[in-house]
């Protein structure tokens, strides 16, 4: 069993939930809510993983935290 970061954010247009792994190429996905959006992302990370040479895969960046920068607009 391995952990991924995935980074999510809802788009204000479409109102669907949009996620991408940055570590993975080819890992996002959307849904209209958060449980179908993780239902969807396991699926895709689990296809690229499989698609994903062993070296790769051992060399996947540790996720270390999220920072919010409140900046002047």
């Amino acid at each position: 069993m391995r952990k991924i970061t995935a980074y999510i954010e809802k788009d204000p247009d479409s109102g669907l939930f949009v996620a991408v792994v940055p570590s993975i190429p080819g890992a996002h996905t959307e849904a209209k809510t958060i449980d179908e959006l993780n239902r969807n992302l396991k699926e895709v990370i689990e296809l690229c993983l499989e698609e994903m040479p062993v070296d790769e895969k051992s060399s996947l960046p540790e996720f270390v935290g999220v920072q919010q920068i409140e900046v002047a607009a």
